[in-house]
């Protein structure tokens, strides 16, 4: 993969900060971006760390509700276990950080409220494939406001990721034109219980990236990951951010996290 333009910028108070030049293009354009390697070192380090915690606790819990399957998590084969930073708050670090405001301002802009957090991890050997979908197809397939903005994920990976062991596939919204403006017709398929927004053959752009980079995308981009085949589990950790404040229909409600972020530009919370 080549790699993409950046260049150095000064914010308001004289700190250099990043302005991914080509990743922000390519982002407007095609609904993604790939920031490679851009989380090595303590960040990475720490979500590894964090990690390991996270699929003990999956575990424990799925034990003590007695079932191998809750919702589109399956013990063994694939984990989505969300809101880590309320109960291991050492995440903070990373999710406020320096590194993913520059990567927020690249894609999102210049306002951003901390959204979602998640870590998506595929076991090894039998790590089961996820369907094409929109992250928003999932706001409003679970209840959530069918005319909210679209959002940022970005796909940290914490494990060099590859066709074997189940990277990301994403179809960018020139091959899919009509994502771009808005969220497709998610049907839910029984056994897996995961929302499917495509069953064409159109295989979109696979991403194979090392470990410590962020696949960043619009949560209107339609992606979907393989299988993994390897004898170690695939480990990512989700980092999702938002416009603004994403509300319950009905009831006004917040739903999940609005923590302020970026303001006008300018980082306004750090932990």
């Amino acid at each position: 993969m080549d790699d993409l333009a950046l260049r150095d910028t000064f914010d308001n108070i004289g700190r250099v900060k990043m302005d991914y030049a080509a990743q922000r293009e390519q982002f407007a354009t095609e609904g993604y971006a790939v920031f490679e390697r851009i989380l090595e070192g303590p960040l990475l380090d720490l979500l590894r760390e964090e990690c390991g915690r996270v699929i003990e606790r999956e575990d424990a819990r799925l034990d003590s509700l007695g079932v191998e399957v809750d919702g589109i998590s399956h013990k063994g084969k694939r984990y989505f276990a969300g809101e880590c930073q309320r109960k291991q708050p050492d995440l903070r670090s990373m999710l406020f950080s320096e590194t993913m405001a520059d990567i927020c301002r690249a894609t999102l802009g210049d306002d951003a409220y901390f959204f979602y957090d998640q870590y998506v991890v595929k076991g090894a050997s039998e790590g089961m494939p996820f369907s094409w979908h929109q992250d928003s197809g999932y706001v409003v397939g679970n209840g959530g406001p069918v005319d909210h903005k679209p959002y940022l994920t970005c796909w940290c990976t914490l494990d060099d990721t590859t066709v074997a062991n189940g990277t990301v596939r994403i179809m960018p919204f020139s091959q899919a034109p009509e994502t771009r403006d808005g969220i497709v017709p998610h049907i839910r398929q029984p056994g897996s219980n995961d929302l499917v927004g495509y069953t064409g053959d159109n295989e979109g752009v696979t991403l194979e990236v090392p470990a410590g980079s962020v696949v960043a995308f619009s949560s209107l981009a339609l992606h979907a990951t393989g299988s993994n085949s390897t004898p170690n589990m695939r480990r990512v950790y989700l980092a999702q951010y938002s416009p603004e404040p994403i509300l319950n229909p009905g009831t006004n409600h917040l739903r999940r996290n609005a923590i302020a972020f970026l303001r006008g530009g300018s980082q306004v919370t750090f932990n």
